[in-house]
This record gives C-alpha cells, sequence and structure tokens, in this order.
C-alpha cells in the first residue's frame, strides 16, 4: 500500500479542523496532512492546537499573501510534500475522508496516474450542492470541459472534483497555472493521463459558508478559455471593448467638432489606461505575483502603448486623408492591427516572471506528539 501525503486547502474553515484531522487519523497510510491556509480569522491556531494532539503529523502553511486561489493552494502543497503520492481533498467534510483508503486501493493496481473521487459515476452522488442552480451549473460545467477536451478528459466524468489523488512523478507542475477553484481540471487539460476512478457521496457542508460565487464562476470560465486557447481571446475581449469605447470617444468628439487627431489622442489616452486595470485585474491575474509591482507594470504598458499610438494615428491620419476613410473606421482597422503586438507584449515583458521566490509564505511546521518527544 502506498504512503500519501494529504493536502487540504483552507479559507475560515476553523470548525472542520479537529472533525477531519479526527476522521483522517483513523486511516492507514497517511504519512501527513498539509493544510495550506489562506484563512483571515483564527483558523490557523486551530490548526496548530488539533496538530498538537493529533494522531497523525499535521503542518499548517499560512499563505499571507496568496496567489492563484485554491489552485495555488494546493500547487503549494505539492512543492512540500514529503510524498509523491497526493491526495487533495476541500476542508469543509464535504469529501468524507473515508474515501481516501479507496483512492488509494485504486491506485495500488498500477494503471493510474490519478484516481478521480467522482460525483457523478457509479453510485457517487452530488446532493451536497446547495440546491438545483448549483447543481445545474455544476453538470453544465462538466460537459462544457468534456467538449472542450475531448481526449485528455476521456474516461474522467468529474474533472470538476476538487476531491482526487495524484503521483506527482507523472505531472509537469512548473505547467500549471491555477486560476482558482479547478486544479483537476488545470492537471488534466495540460498532461495526458492515466484516469481512474472511485464513486462518492458529496457531502453536506459541516460548518462554514460556501465559496462558489459568481466571481468562481468568472474566474473558472477564464481558466476554460485559457486551457484552450491560451490567453490571447480574454486579451481580445478586453481590446475590442476598448476598440468600441476608442471609436465611440472619437465619433462623439468629432461630432463636437473636436478635431479627429485631438479626438483620437483622448481616445487612445482612456482606452490604454482602462485597458490595462482591466487586463491586469483580471486577464493576467494569476501571473501578478510573480511579475513586476503594479506601477512597473503600469508604467511599462502605459509606454509602449502611447508608443504604439505614436505610430498608430499618423498611420490612421494618413488614411483619413488620403484614402478618404471616416475617422472612426480608420481608427477601427488600426487598432485590430496593433493588437498582436500589444499582447505578445504584454504576455512576454509586462508580466515577465521575476526571480525572486516568494518570500511572502511563511511555513509553519507542526509534527505530531510522538515525534516532538523523540520517538524512535
Amino acid at each position: 500500500m502506498v504512503a500519501v501525503s494529504v493536502i487540504i486547502p483552507t479559507f475560515n474553515e476553523g470548525p472542520n479542523v479537529a472533525p477531519l484531522v479526527a476522521r483522517l487519523s483513523a486511516l492507514e497510510n497517511i504519512t501527513e496532512v498539509i493544510f495550506v491556509d489562506d484563512s483571515t480569522d483564527d483558523t490557523p491556531a486551530e490548526i496548530e492546537r488539533v496538530a498538537a494532539e493529533a494522531a497523525v503529523p499535521v503542518r499548517l502553511l499560512h499563505r499571507d499573501r496568496p496567489a492563484g486561489g485554491l489552485g495555488g493552494a494546493v500547487l503549494r502543497g505539492f512543492e512540500v510534500a514529503n510524498s509523491d503520492v497526493c491526495v487533495v481533498m476541500d476542508g469543509d467534510l464535504q469529501h468524507p475522508p473515508e474515501v481516501i483508503a479507496e483512492l488509494i486501493d485504486r491506485f495500488d493496481q498500477g494503471d493510474a496516474d490519478v484516481v478521480v473521487a467522482s460525483r457523478y459515476s457509479g453510485e457517487g452522488s452530488a446532493a451536497g450542492l446547495a440546491g438545483f442552480t448549483r447543481l445545474a451549473v455544476s453538470r453544465g460545467s462538466t460537459l462544457l470541459t468534456k467538449a472542450m477536451f475531448p481526449r485528455r478528459l476521456y474516461g474522467c466524468s468529474d474533472p470538476m472534483t476538487g476531491f482526487f489523488l495524484v503521483d506527482l512523478r507523472t505531472i509537469d507542475r512548473s505547467s500549471l497555472r491555477p486560476q482558482g477553484f479547478k486544479i483537476l481540471l488545470e492537471i488534466l487539460a495540460r498532461h495526458t493521463l492515466r484516469i481512474a476512478e472511485v464513486s462518492f457521496d458529496f457531502a453536506d457542508r459541516n460548518a462554514g459558508e460556501s465559496k462558489a460565487s459568481v466571481r468562481q464562476g468568472l474566474r473558472f470560465l477564464r481558466q476554460l478559455s485559457s486551457l484552450r486557447f491560451g490567453k490571447m481571446p480574454a486579451f481580445a475581449l478586453v481590446g475590442a471593448i476598448g476598440a468600441v469605447v476608442n471609436v465611440a470617444i472619437v465619433w462623439a468628439l468629432t461630432a463636437l467638432d473636436v478635431g479627429y487627431i485631438w479626438a483620437a489622442i483622448v481616445g487612445a489616452e482612456v482606452t490604454i489606461v482602462g485597458n490595462f486595470l482591466i487586463l491586469d485585474r483580471y486577464v493576467f491575474s494569476e501571473m501578478k505575483a510573480e511579475a513586476s509591482p503594479f506601477w512597473r507594470r503600469f508604467g511599462q504598458s502605459f509606454l509602449f502603448n502611447n508608443a504604439e499610438a505614436v505610430i498608430r494615428i499618423p498611420i490612421m491620419a494618413l488614411l483619413v486623408e488620403s484614402w478618404h476613410i471616416s475617422a472612426a473606421v480608420a481608427t477601427a482597422a488600426t487598432l485590430a492591427v496593433a493588437f498582436v503586438v500589444r499582447f505578445v507584449f504584454h504576455s512576454l515583458v509586462v508580466y515577465r516572471p521575476r526571480r525572486a521566490s516568494d518570500s511572502s509564505t511563511r511555513a509553519l511546521e507542526v509534527a505530531d506528539r510522538s515525534t516532538r518527544s523523540g520517538d524512535a
């Protein structure tokens, strides 16, 4: 039987810690339990308290500056795990710890790199999802995801689950770009892996509140787009919105008898600033932690886009004066050409990762009582 590290990302889950560790302590083959905690309440203190009396080694990694959401927390757990085989689960007891024994048994058959605890296979159930809407969203998201990755998700009925076992030796962790809840999707979409499943009943939440929200839904859609197409569609969408705003500003100002050159300059400056703020907040959000500070990113983007505008606006003027194209059409045409150059610059320069390590993560490791007492 393989030994595993259990990784549990937590956010304000204090009341769930003690019952969860108690149930995990009753299982065999668990070498450690790693809580990667992003909480803003007293959950870290509760984990330390429970760890001091636990029958299984418990480790706490509290992230003062979380990056990558829940998926980033899981990836941090992978980095410090003592075992090559890890089980990932939520900290709200909706993932029954007893299912871990089934995950290990299935993995021990030797024909799988990932074993998924599925709500939608065999006798599994998603009854713990709160209400018809969440269930419908879950099933719809699953179908959409499987349609976009038909080969890599073949044989996986629940790629959206947060409960699974993975052999770290079979994945390239440097390729992962976590953007929220769906770390299993990230793993499966970026690798060709052998997948097996066990069914389980998704239980009711023991305590605390669900982290599901419209914001998380938008992050999922962004993640799905990024996995399938990269960041270009989201970048293009922001650029398209900016282009519409830009054209509208040029049209409105020229209608007020403002010269088209000045109108184009105003439209360009407004959209340059607005586009950067949207891109930084949504499109490149998971890259900010490793990139340059905000004002440096803003400066690079602002200067580059203004340099691009200095080139683009004279070309636009040439189109208006020599080809007699309307100012609005000329603006739209030159913006379309500029899109590819902007995308490449932002991806490779503005959000280029720094080499500095993440010094904001502090690890608080708590050994079990027998280890601390010198048990040999």
